[in-house]
């Protein structure tokens, strides 16, 4: 297993979902629990979310802390064919901290211009999880937070490169339709499930964190 940690962030309603079905979820969780996730950036080296993300959201990724972190986490996509937007506040933002989009080997030369580092990780039809991770302890990053989406966290979970899982539940209910926090894990047998030790909860304003272990 590589060297670099990893932590995977999931914010859900009571019954695991991430958003409705059209993909809405500003905001699921409470304005405290998004104040804690900042923190959970800030003691991070780097975070990292899927393309699916950054284009549903458009997020920046900064930790946006007070007092503001020292240093910002290097904010990496994994984005196998490169559609990244140029316009993308992630993109836009590289004054503020290295950014980086992992692909399996498509050309980027567009968003290198940019000032965007590209990483080179596999050559499948998506990024090699394996090789993103060893990239990472190259380049000096020990500690890793996952933030989305769902079919990013479970190639992580398939190949048991998760260390610790911290789960916000917002006391909500949205429904089978809603989307799933995890994409599928090709499981044909419980006794494949990965297994978790619960190590810490906390109320946060109206929500719980869950703090998970790998056993």
């Amino acid at each position: 297993m590589s060297g670099v940690k990893v932590t995977l962030k999931i914010a859900t309603s009571l019954d695991a979902r991430i958003a409705l079905s059209d993909g809405t979820s500003q905001w699921i969780t409470c304005s405290e629990s998004r104040a804690r996730a900042h923190e959970l950036r800030a003691a991070h080296d780097a975070v990292l979310v899927g393309i699916g993300t950054v284009l549903a959201d458009d997020p920046l990724l900064t930790a946006r802390t007070v007092p503001l972190p020292k240093t910002q986490p290097v904010r990496i996509v994994a984005d196998s064919h490169g559609r990244t937007p140029r316009s993308s506040r992630l993109v836009q933002s590289v004054s503020s901290g290295r950014v980086v989009v992992a692909t399996n080997g498509q050309p980027q030369d567009i968003l290198a211009a940019s000032g965007v580092e590209i990483w080179r990780c596999g050559k499948g039809i998506r990024v090699d999880v394996n090789d993103l991770l060893h990239r990472a302890e190259v380049e000096g990053i020990s500690s890793l937070l996952i933030e989305g989406g769902g079919t990013l966290a479970a190639s992580f979970i398939r190949e048991g490169l998760v260390h610790e899982i911290a789960w916000f539940r917002a006391p909500i209910l949205i429904g089978g339709d809603g989307l799933p926090a995890l994409g599928a894990l090709g499981l044909s047998d419980l006794k494949e499930a990965s297994r978790w030790r619960a190590i810490a909860t906390e109320r946060i304003g109206v929500d719980v964190l869950d703090t998970y272990v790998r056993v």
